[in-house]
């Protein structure tokens, strides 16, 4: 069975950090695209941040630029964003996803999802 599951949310006070993790199972994503998503209450799933399996390239939105982190350790099939200066607005269930066609922006590219973490950022 193929498994995503993310971990470290949580509450944190508005200028804080959280590392989220995203440990896969039932294959290895070492080949795939790997990114992570989040979702408010009454919003539309959005992209956060991405990269590309093989590559140094990284993508990350415009909100989350210079305080967002992506990276992976292949040995541990595992993916991380490492979250600093974090605001209210960033609050939202975050979700990891695997992508065996490429990296891209849009949810529907990605074929494996996680269940998500809650982070809660207190203003």
């Amino acid at each position: 069975q193929v498994q995503l599951v993310e971990s470290g949310g949580g509450l944190v006070q508005a200028g804080g950090s959280l590392r989220l993790s995203c440990v896969g199972s039932g294959r290895t994503f070492s080949r795939d695209a790997m990114g992570w998503f989040r979702q408010a209450p009454g919003k539309e799933r959005e992209f956060v941040a991405g990269d590309r399996w093989g590559r140094d390239t990284l993508y990350y939105a415009d909100s989350v630029k210079c305080r967002f982190t992506i990276s992976r350790d292949y040995a541990k099939n595992t993916v991380y964003l490492q979250m600093n200066s974090l605001k209210a607005e960033d609050t939202a269930v975050y979700y990891c996803a695997a992508s065996i066609m490429g990296f891209g922006s849009n949810p529907g590219v990605y074929n494996y999802w996680g269940q998500g973490t809650q982070v809660t950022v207190s203003s």
